[in-house]
């Protein structure tokens, strides 16, 4: 299964903070915000990028591109829970 996501008014760094918290392990790439990343968990994986959106006049947001692919099952519950712990962030 994949599932893609975006996630405002979070950083990468604390995304891949989540998905660590969840059970994974950063496995590529760097936790700032420029770069790309990649955590895998037991039987899924999450690639994460980011960049700055302009959410109207001069205000611009970080936005977090988030790919979830695995078991279905892990998947569905990966992503219930990290979009549980980024809405609690503000994302």
């Amino acid at each position: 299964m994949r599932r893609e996501k975006a996630f405002r008014g979070i950083s990468k760094r604390l995304a891949v903070h989540y998905l660590e918290n969840l059970g994974g392990e950063l496995v590529a790439g760097e936790r700032e915000d420029d770069a790309e990343a990649e955590v895998a968990g037991e039987d899924w994986t999450v690639k994460l990028s980011a960049e700055k959106v302009s959410v109207g006049g001069s205000l611009q947001l970080t936005e977090v591109s988030v790919v979830f692919e695995g078991e279905d099952d892990a998947v569905e519950e990966l992503v219930e829970k990290f979009t549980q712990k980024a809405m609690r962030a503000g994302g």
